[in-house]
C-alpha cells in the first residue's frame, strides 16, 4: 500500500480536528472508497466556510464599525447597542455588506493555498510526510503570505463596504464613497492606485503568517499523536508506519483486532500450562 495513501486512510479514522458541519459537506465529495481529491477538499472546505461566514459575519460588521468610528463622538457603545442599532436604522442587509466578497475572496487565497501545498515536495526535495515541525511552521508561513497576498484587495474593498454608512458621520469614516463593490474598486484605483488595494498588506501578514505556521504545525502534531496512539505509527515524532499493522483498519477495528490478538496468546499460554501439568 502507498504510504500517503495508508496514512490518509489513518487520519481519516483516527484525527479529525475539523467541525461537524464541515465533515459533513466532505463526506459528500468522497469517493466509494473514501478518500477524496484535492480540489473536491478545496470545494468542501470552501462550502464549510461560507457555512460559518453565514454565521459570524454580523460579528465582523461590528467589529469593522466599531474599530473605525470616531471615539471621541462614538456612535455605538458596544457589540450588542451595535447590533440592535444596525440592524434598526439600516437593516439585515447592512449587517452582511460585503458578504460576497468573502465568497469572492475565499477563491484566491485557496488556490494561493492549493499552489503552495503541491509544491512542497518540490521546495523540500522530499516527501510531505517526512517533514519536521519546522518545515510544517515554515509551509504554514509560505501558504498564508501566498494566499493572503492574492485576496488583500478583497479584503479591503470588503472592509471599505462595511465600514461605510449614510448615517454615519463622514459615512463612517471610509475615504472613497461608493455605490456597490465595483464602484469601490473602481474609486480606490481611481484615487490612489491600484497599489492601494494591498493598504495594510504588512500589518495583516505580521498577524496572519505566524498564526497560520503554529497552526500548520500543530496540526501535524497532533495528527502524528492521534496516530501513535491509535497504534498506526510507531513515535509521535515520525510518521514510520507500525510494522504489521493494517492501515486500512479504522481505530476502534483495530484496537479489538489488538485485544483479539492478546486474548489468542493468552488462550494458547493457558492451554500450553494445562497441557504440560497432564
Amino acid at each position: 500500500m502507498d504510504m500517503n495513501h495508508a496514512l490518509g486512510n489513518a487520519y481519516q479514522r483516527s484525527a479529525q480536528p475539523v467541525p461537524v458541519h464541515t465533515r459533513n459537506i466532505v463526506h459528500l465529495h468522497i469517493d466509494e472508497l473514501g478518500d477524496i481529491s484535492q480540489w473536491r477538499a478545496i470545494l468542501a472546505g470552501g462550502l464549510a466556510g461560507i457555512s460559518a461566514a453565514l454565521a459570524t459575519y454580523p460579528l465582523e460588521v461590528v467589529e469593522t464599525r466599531l474599530i473605525a468610528q470616531n471615539c471621541k463622538e462614538p456612535t455605538y457603545r458596544g457589540l450588542m447597542h451595535s447590533l440592535s442599532s444596525m440592524y434598526r436604522n439600516e437593516g439585515l442587509q447592512a449587517l452582511y455588506r460585503g458578504f460576497s466578497l468573502t465568497v469572492l475572496g475565499a477563491v484566491p487565497f485557496s488556490v494561493g493555498c492549493y499552489a503552495v501545498y503541491v509544491n512542497l515536495d518540490k521546495l523540500w526535495q522530499e516527501r510531505h510526510v517526512r517533514f519536521t515541525s519546522l518545515q510544517n511552521f515554515i509551509n504554514g508561513c509560505l501558504a498564508a503570505g501566498v494566499a493572503q497576498t492574492l485576496s488583500f484587495p478583497f479584503e479591503t474593498v470588503k472592509k471599505k463596504m462595511q465600514a461605510q454608512s449614510l448615517l454615519l458621520p463622514h459615512c463612517g469614516g471610509v475615504d472613497v464613497h461608493f455605490n456597490g463593490m465595483i464602484d469601490c474598486f473602481r474609486q480606490v484605483i481611481k484615487n490612489k492606485g491600484v497599489m492601494a488595494l494591498w493598504s495594510g498588506l504588512t500589518a495583516n501578514m505580521v498577524k496572519i503568517v505566524p498564526y497560520f505556521g503554529l497552526l500548520f504545525s500543530c496540526f501535524e502534531m497532533c495528527k502524528q499523536l492521534c496516530l501513535y496512539q491509535n497504534g498506526y505509527i510507531i513515535s509521535p515524532l515520525s510518521y514510520k508506519l507500525k510494522p504489521g499493522v493494517d492501515q486500512s483498519l479504522g481505530p476502534y477495528e483495530l484496537q479489538e483486532f489488538k485485544r483479539y490478538l492478546r486474548n489468542r496468546k493468552s488462550h494458547k499460554a493457558q492451554s500450553s500450562s494445562i497441557g504440560n501439568r497432564w
